[in-house]
């Protein structure tokens, strides 16, 4: 495909709509509103694609016809599945659960069916991912785990920034969620480094009239997980320093069989125990001699 054709990503926008910023008054307005009109469209791209993608995919309830095992096998997954999600929903308040009453509950609220249907986090689960112990960003109302977890790219996004009574930005409404926070005011003008309430990574916000720009910051923390094997078995051990000088380090079993499913586990145990400092950790491979 030539060139000419490529579909713009998120910092050649962002440098349009700067440039839009320094044409005369008169063609701002008009370029500007067309600039948002193509924005809109874009992402509407976005949204139907990804919906292509799920109905790609088989359904999380689909089993195979033959088998008597095999069905009894995923039913039990399915209500294990099940099960996971409505524990979440009660100890998490998790996404999907935003009409559900906040603590102190006495009873369980009704789950219909379209809550079912609709819950982003018991998809989730049926893909044998873990739920986080708290919450993701949203977009739209909706979880934005690939935000935390997915490849770190510009994502172009509505935003805007909330200041106090003295003028200093301390928040920042992003696609309709205003739970982040700003941490660090880098500057520059309309950027900030900000995170979503008190977890997870840290993101770049660049903030304009027309559209913004959200980035995930690269970690900042490595911790090692050693390998071992013995007897053909391999295990996974994530060794975490101790905050105090001179204690030992430590070290903490991991329930894998692989390098990747070994990440998860250690990413699972940090938002667990650590979740100022999700998604802000390197893992590094250890192979004791």
């Amino acid at each position: 495909m030539d060139s000419e054709f490529q579909p713009l990503d998120a910092e050649e926008l962002m440098d349009f709509s700067e440039r839009i910023e320094r044409l005369p008054a008169g063609e701002a307005e008009w370029v500007g509103r067309l600039f948002q009109e193509c924005m809109r469209a874009r992402m509407r791209e976005a949204e139907l694609l990804e919906g292509l993608a799920g109905e790609s995919a088989p359904e999380a309830g689909d089993l195979p016809e033959t088998g008597g095992q095999a069905n009894e096998g995923q039913l039990a997954q399915v209500a294990l599945d099940t099960a996971e999600w409505l524990k979440t929903l009660w100890n998490v308040g998790y996404m999907g659960a935003g009409a559900f009453p906040a603590q102190p509950r006495t009873a369980f609220p009704v789950v219909g069916m379209e809550d079912v249907l609709k819950s982003s986090l018991f998809a989730r689960i049926r893909e044998g991912k873990r739920p986080l112990p708290f919450p993701p960003p949203t977009r739209n109302g909706l979880p934005w785990h690939d935000l935390i977890e997915g490849p770190s790219k510009s994502h172009a996004v509505f935003a805007e920034v909330v200041q106090d009574e003295n003028g200093v930005p301390v928040g920042a409404i992003v696609e309709g969620c205003a739970e982040w926070r700003i941490v660090e005011n880098t500057g520059k003008e309309g950027e900030y480094i900000i995170q979503y309430r008190t977890f997870g990574p840290l993101f770049r916000l660049n903030v304009s009239s027309f559209f913004s720009t959200l980035q995930r910051l690269p970690p900042q923390w490595e911790r090692r997980i050693r390998i071992q094997e013995r007897a053909g078995v391999r295990s996974y051990t994530l060794i975490w320093p101790s905050s105090d000088i001179g204690a030992p380090a430590r070290e903490v079993p991991l329930p894998a069989t692989t390098w990747e499913r070994a990440e998860s586990e250690a990413a699972y145990w940090v938002a667990t125990n650590h979740p100022e400092m999700y998604g802000r950790v390197r893992f590094e491979q250890f192979v004791p001699e």
